[in-house]
């Protein structure tokens, strides 16, 4: 991790402590308030688990944003009942490129090194990431191979990927991102909930009530 990166997460460690309260046990959320219910249940990839899925576009400055929090929820506010999954939203067109991006990551066996990093550099650096050569010099840059990601960008296994991820941003009836999808069946985002700090809260009220529902 490069002194840049390391800066930036030093400067936002407070406000990572401060913004993931625990949910109170008597504390009450409303359908249709703070989170919604899906027409059409979706199918979930993380079996017993409860799945909570977030929507997200590399480009998006709410994402970014939301990155210290939802770290700090990763490591000491998930329901030990809970799995994330990172799923990259395609809304239009001008989003395939990033969508392309993480599933190129995904099969490089990158991700867990990259996706943080992608974010930074768009966000922080203003890295012009969103074609196939800027990416694999990126990716170079990191110390990895420009040629796998140029094998790989435009592979059968990502457009297989791009195009799921195509329908199922439809299917989850998102109009942005950040989004959160609770068990293939609960809809929520920060706009809903108010702020970061209440939406986790949301999540795990999800995470409860769904784990509740399949009994």
């Amino acid at each position: 991790m490069n002194t840049s990166i390391r800066n930036f997460l030093a400067s936002t460690a407070l406000l990572a402590l401060t913004s993931v309260p625990a949910i109170a046990q008597d504390e009450t959320f409303l359908e249709g308030s703070h989170y919604d219910t899906l027409q059409n249940t979706q199918a979930v990839s993380t079996g017993d688990k409860i799945e909570v899925l977030e929507l997200f576009w590399y480009r998006c400055p709410h994402c970014y944003t939301l990155e210290v929090p939802l770290q700090e929820w990763l490591k000491n506010g998930k329901p030990e009942n809970a799995e994330y999954v990172a799923f990259p939203a395609v809304l239009s067109a001008r989003w395939e490129a990033e969508a392309r991006a993480f599933y190129t990551f995904e099969a490089l066996d990158l991700l867990d090194e990259l996706h943080g990093k992608m974010f930074y550099a768009i966000h922080s650096e203003h890295r012009q990431l969103g074609t196939i050569d800027k990416l694999a010099d990126w990716v170079e840059e990191q110390g990895h191979s420009a040629q796998d990601v140029l094998d790989t960008y435009e592979s059968f296994a990502v457009n297989t990927k791009l195009n799921y991820a195509k329908t199922m941003t439809k299917n989850y009836n998102i109009q942005g991102v950040p989004a959160v999808v609770v068990d293939g069946k609960y809809r929520t985002s920060v706009s809903q909930a108010g702020d970061a700090d209440t939406l986790f809260k949301v999540i795990n009220f999800l995470v409860e009530k769904s784990a509740a529902e399949r009994g």
